[in-house]
């Protein structure tokens, strides 16, 4: 067999090395190996690329659980649409636009798949009514799965709106118990003028935790934090929000990041560990994230949970909350929460693990759309079923966040790292590349193409300072004894500086002996 050409250092003429060039040899590449400074690996470089257009008002977009093939697209002026094979199906899922309010911060705004969807057909959605009050309507699929049945809406929750504004229109399902999540504004205007968000005898500037399947239309959770207490609704969880726009859940973790919107100075990321029992005060309008808003002063009674983050106005003017990274294809940024600003469409991320907020990047240069777009009002954000994270602005755009060099080796349109953790590949020396696109030269320790003595190192670092393995572990084992070791460095060194048999060859007679 005609073995391939590589890259070396060679003397001429096969004569193997002295025991004394060898050690000598061995020594000096040992104790390079052995002063190399372990150097710290950046996070994965992202970009965003276009995965939609000609969508109309755009305002959310989501998966039902398990389906990797749809993403659903939320049109704020009623309709719900499909994307599928990177197109936007002609006939909406859902549309009732002739029972929507549209306008500024009216419409059709948020929308739910139940967590068994797959086996009842159960969605929720949450829109502004031709009168402008809020409805949260459960819905339920056709025989058809591109189509919901128009006839099985039903409203199972009314709120009525004092004022146009602050709708907020955010629906999620705890993944740790189960029950819906519905984030309610204080009632409009500016200030909260009927101070709704701490009055506790209503529903607005409230969360709200009830549970779809107890009971129709539902149920309270018997752990909620307000139950038994008069005068106080037992669907309320939380208090203190002015216009909780886009919050979500840790699917990981079940943590809750509640962003809300602010009135004239700050905007602010709020947060709910998964262990907690609900009954926290964020403080508005006590305060508009950590100063005072009404009183200006002494405004603290004590009690109010700050929020983890906020930024002033000089920044942007409203908070578009988003998500925390749990996808396949950068799992170097798992644990990663991602928002932006609606008026400056600027988009940062940070971790927080209860206590402490760390790695805060900005995003925006990173994440500007290529092919020379731009966003247009971050509206909000998404996910779907694999956990990939995307972008909505209100120019009817879906923009998905990407790795900047996406690595598909097989060119089946999904990454590498998302085959593997699907186990639609194996990855059997676990390095991160599927099995079935490893194709290696024997003796190319290091993958860089070429035999030589950087190979010898690599292997030296393997079998004595706990490096990385040969990539495949194979492409190591260069006099076919079945495993990597010194001795495999010293045939490397010898095939490299004084012609030697090449490896994998161990008689010379050019064919591979293993």
């Amino acid at each position: 067999m005609h073995m391939p050409t590589f890259s070396v250092f060679s003397l001429q003429g096969k004569v193997q090395l002295s025991s004394l060039r060898f050690i000598q040899l061995f020594l000096a590449l040992l104790s390079v190996t052995m002063l190399a400074v372990p150097q710290a690996i950046a996070d994965t470089p992202l970009a965003s690329v276009e995965f939609a257009t000609g969508l109309n008002a755009t305002v959310f977009v989501t998966s039902p659980p398990g389906d990797t093939s749809r993403l659903f697209v939320v049109e704020q002026s009623g309709a719900i649409k499909i994307i599928r094979n990177d197109s936007v199906l002609t006939t909406p899922f859902l549309d009732i636009s002739s029972d929507v309010s549209f306008g500024g911060e009216q419409g059709l705004l948020g929308m739910a798949f139940h967590p068994d969807y797959s086996s009842n057909g159960y969605f929720f959605i949450n829109y502004t009514n031709t009168a402008g009050d809020t409805r949260i309507a459960r819905g339920k699929v056709s025989g058809d799965p591109d189509l919901a049945n128009p006839d099985s809406l039903v409203t199972i929750l009314s709120v009525s709106q004092p004022f146009a504004n602050h709708n907020a229109g955010m629906l999620a399902f705890s993944p740790l118990d189960g029950y819906l999540y519905i984030g309610l504004g204080d009632g409009g205007s500016a200030g909260d003028p009927q101070n709704n968000a701490q009055d506790m005898t209503t529903l607005l500037g409230k969360m709200l935790r009830i549970d779809v399947d107890g009971a129709f239309p539902y149920a309270i959770p018997s752990d909620n934090p307000y139950v038994g207490d008069p005068g106080v609704p037992d669907e309320i969880w939380a208090s203190g929000l002015r216009n909780p726009w886009r919050y979500s859940f840790d699917s990981e973790s079940g943590d809750l990041y509640i962003a809300d919107v602010g009135q004239n100075n700050f905007e602010e990321v709020d947060f709910q560990p998964a262990e907690s029992n609900g009954g926290e005060n964020y403080g508005w309008r006590l305060m508009e994230g950590s100063s005072c808003y009404n009183p200006s002063t002494n405004c603290d009674p004590g009690g109010l949970t700050y929020p983890i983050y906020e930024y002033s106005h000089s920044e942007g003017c409203s908070i578009s909350g988003g998500y925390v990274y749990r996808g396949c294809a950068i799992p170097d940024l798992s644990g990663t929460y991602f928002f932006a600003d609606y008026c400056s469409d600027r988009i940062w991320s940070f971790k927080y693990d209860g206590q402490n907020l760390t790695d805060f990047t900005e995003r925006t240069v990173e994440l500007d759309p290529q092919s020379g777009l731009s966003f247009q009002q971050i509206v909000s954000f998404g996910t779907d079923a694999l956990g990939e994270m995307y972008i909505v602005d209100r120019s009817g755009r879906i923009f998905k966040i990407v790795p900047a060099d996406t690595v598909d080796c097989n060119n089946n349109g999904r990454p590498d790292n998302c085959d593997i953790s699907l186990g639609v590949s194996e990855d059997q020396d676990t390095n991160g590349v599927p099995d079935e696109c490893e194709i290696y030269v024997c003796g190319d320790a290091n993958a860089d193409q070429s035999v030589d003595v950087s190979d010898a190192v690599y292997i030296i670092n393997y079998a004595f300072a706990g490096g990385d393995p040969p990539d495949p572990l194979e492409a190591g084992d260069v006099n076919c004894d079945g495993t990597v070791d010194v001795s495999d460095s010293v045939y490397v060194i010898n095939y490299a500086f004084a012609g030697g048999n090449d490896p994998c060859d161990t008689d010379g007679d050019g064919e591979f002996d293993c």
